[in-house]
């Protein structure tokens, strides 16, 4: 039979290795998760660039027209004027 303080240490030497692995694995994917958001990253702001750049040159060919100014919208007469006019008519 196996001594228990080899099976012991062999179990937490395997236990060890396994974590080691485990290790490596998710580096590799976090690593690999990492280049492809920055590959995704690259293209979207390429794509952005361009559409950007197309947006300008189109916007320098069709210049907008200026709308001519708002006419101020007339005062509305306040209840201090309504009794103003009040007091000077006959009719009170």
């Amino acid at each position: 039979m196996a001594n228990p303080a080899n099976t012991a240490e062999a179990n937490a030497q395997f236990k060890k290795a396994q974590r080691e692995q485990d290790g490596k694995k998710a580096m590799a994917e976090y690593e690999a998760d990492g280049l492809a958001m920055r590959a995704k990253t690259a293209k979207l702001r390429a794509l952005r660039l361009a559409r950007d750049a197309e947006l300008a040159a189109a916007a320098a060919a069709n210049p907008v027209a200026k709308k001519p100014p708002r006419k101020p919208k007339p005062k509305l007469p306040t209840i201090s004027d309504f009794h103003r006019d009040q007091a000077g008519s006959r009719n009170r």
